[in-house]
């Protein structure tokens, strides 16, 4: 084998649909031709192997090592330098990203239908992507990034019909945390690292229990959206009120909202207003107004600056809706204050 960095290698389980290889993501990808070569050497191979080329640039800012078998394909991603990378997918089958490891300086990550996250710290973190969302992340990383890339084709996986994977509508997620799934993605990729590749049959049976696992998380979260007193559930009520905490000067809206949280518009909309006593829109500008009271009170900047702080351009709107939820002027209000 070529001692590239470019060259890919593969061994195949034949004749039983398996495929190992392991390579050093390169140029390769960085040109029409070359992605089309890779594409043909999956297309090749005996498994008819999930389309796994998440696209990577600088390619070769990353090394790649990646198993498939039918219906799913594992690729492990690890950073060898520091600067900004990007990573881009479409694909017509879900996809689940695993952060192992990564803190980054500047960042973000967007998946189609969700509102995009600029978290830093992304270790120990989840992300589905469901068939046909797009998914983007760029980030420069403070700390050497180590992703997993588990690809699904439910209709290739050996999994039991009664499980509804090919047919159940998967809800996108963005930055969420589960232990179970975490361990089962994690043994995935500590076999790969480890090459145990005679263990065909453990591989299919760990990617089974995985699909098991993201049903689980989708029912689990559908169940949890509707609890007793028909209000939001606790994580979703801390969710929704993190990031209109985040983005408190910016215009939310509602579909961001409910689609942080797995709901649909209008079901979010009551649920919250059971959970807080208001709608969503009405909790923004009272949360925005306790704001504006926290600036005002420390008399450094001037009223006009306060309400561009918490959203507002126009310096009359901003008074206007001060005074509506206080009975006072921002400035009668710093008066106030003595």
């Amino acid at each position: 084998m070529s001692d590239s960095a470019h060259e890919e290698h593969v061994t195949g389980f034949e004749p039983s649909g398996y495929t190992m290889h392991q390579s050093m993501v390169s140029a390769a990808f960085d040109s029409p031709r070359g992605l089309t070569a890779a594409r043909q050497l999956q297309c090749r191979s005996p498994i008819e192997a999930v389309e796994t080329a998440v696209q990577v640039s600088p390619s070769d800012a990353v090394s790649r090592r990646s198993a498939g078998w039918p219906g799913m394909t594992v690729e492990i991603v690890q950073a060898n330098r520091r600067g900004r990378i990007d990573f881009d997918y479409c694909a017509p089958n879900h996809m689940l990203v695993v952060y192992e490891r990564g803190v980054r300086h500047h960042g973000c990550t967007e998946i189609e239908g969700l509102p995009q996250s600029t978290l830093q710290d992304c270790s120990r973190k989840l992300l589905f992507v469901p068939a046909g969302h797009r998914f983007h992340d760029w980030h420069e990383p403070r700390t050497l990034s180590r992703m997993l890339f588990f690809h699904f084709n439910p209709a290739q996986l050996a999994i039991s019909p009664e499980l509804g994977f090919s047919n159940l509508s998967l809800a996108p997620q963005l930055f969420f945390e589960d232990g179970a799934l975490m361990d089962t993605a994690l043994k995935l990729a500590t076999l790969i690292d480890s090459g145990g590749y005679a263990h065909r049959y453990y591989f299919e049976a760990l990617g089974i229990v995985l699909a098991h696992e993201l049903v689980r998380i989708n029912t689990a979260k559908h169940s949890a959206a509707a609890p007793i007193n028909g209000g939001l559930a606790a994580w979703q009520r801390r969710k929704s009120v993190a990031y209109i905490e985040e983005h408190l000067a910016e215009p939310i809206p509602l579909a961001a909202l409910a689609g942080l949280v797995g709901l649909s518009p209008c079901y979010f909309c009551r649920a919250f207003r059971q959970s807080f006593g208001m709608p969503p829109q009405r909790y923004q500008l009272s949360r925005r107004i306790e704001r504006a009271k926290t600036l005002l009170a420390k008399h450094a900047a001037s009223v006009t600056d306060v309400g561009l702080a918490v959203g507002y351009n126009d310096a009359s709107a901003f008074c206007t809706a001060f005074r509506r939820i206080t009975g006072l002027t921002p400035s009668a209000h710093r008066r106030s204050l003595g």
